[in-house]
């Protein structure tokens, strides 16, 4: 069964290996893109079906009234991949909140914005799909990234609350939570916060260094990721959490295996905080 995809962040990386897979997989794809120049390029991959729309998801009202028109002129919205985000990489003492604020505002407000607008039509139909690409940085954390850690930790909770809202109502919630892919993540895309503090110089030094070496050669293929989230979309009981890459599984079962160890090493004292006589929370 053909479905209408509304994926932003189509230009390059995930987003665009997300709707050239929908695309050969006959679906038709509306695509956003930032800039005025990307429109042509992303047509032209099908004469019909491609569709592209320039948006900022940082401004609410252009998302509404971009989702809105695309509902009325293509057709209503049955799956939603909302991709577009980028990476802040930096020590948080030395990044701005400013930085944070934008890096919050793309991440995290820019995929509500497009999530609340496609959610009441999916909602009266009984049925749709909303995917987000989070990461496994959502799931685990590595110095240098607060920023980014805390944007796609809030994006995961924001779409695990929201699953269990809608579940009722036939839309499908899940979180891509992508490993290191073949995209622009780590080079051009991303947004790196000036070094001006001498004592973090051995630690967050070889990090940079060891990721600007490995951007364009990580383990993971992004057509074989589009692969992956068409499968999740055509399963009857799709997942929640989707990891994608064999480090995404390897680094977030690690970091999960620590804060279950600190669970239980302070389990006491987590207990001892409790009245007697108080209500259990179900």
């Amino acid at each position: 069964m053909t479905k209408t995809f509304l994926i932003t962040g189509v230009s390059t990386g995930l987003g665009r290996a997300f709707a050239e897979g929908a695309l050969t997989a006959g679906h038709t794809v509306v695509g956003t893109v930032r800039k005025q120049a990307d429109v042509d390029a992303f047509t032209a991959l099908h004469p019909d079906r491609a569709h592209t729309r320039v948006l900022d998801v940082t401004d609410d009202d252009a998302v509404a009234a971009t989702v809105a028109e695309v509902q009325g002129s293509v057709g209503p919205i049955d799956v939603l991949i909302a991709n577009a985000g980028y990476g802040h990489e930096g020590i948080l003492e030395e990044s701005s909140l400013e930085q944070l604020r934008r890096q919050f505002d793309v991440n995290v407000f820019g995929a509500v914005a497009t999530i609340k607008a496609v959610l009441p039509g999916m909602r009266e139909r009984r049925s749709g799909h909303i995917l987000a690409v989070t990461s496994m940085g959502g799931l685990v954390t590595f110095p240098g990234l607060s920023y980014y850690h805390g944007s796609k930790f809030a994006l995961e909770g924001i779409l695990d609350s929201l699953a269990k809202e809608v579940a009722g109502f036939g839309v499908h919630v899940t979180a891509i939570e992508p490993g290191g892919f073949r995209t622009d993540w780590a080079g051009r895309s991303m947004v790196r916060a000036e070094r001006s503090i001498a004592d973090y110089n051995t630690l967050f030094d070889p990090l940079r260094a060891n990721r600007n070496a490995g951007s364009g050669r990580q383990l993971g293929d992004p057509a074989k990721a589009a692969d992956a989230v068409l499968q999740v979309i055509d399963a009857p009981n799709p997942p929640v959490h989707l990891l994608l890459g064999s480090d995404a599984l390897r680094l977030v079962a690690g970091g999960r295996a620590a804060v279950d160890k600190d669970f239980a090493e302070w389990d006491e004292l987590s207990r001892s905080t409790d009245f007697p006589d108080g209500y259990q929370i179900r």
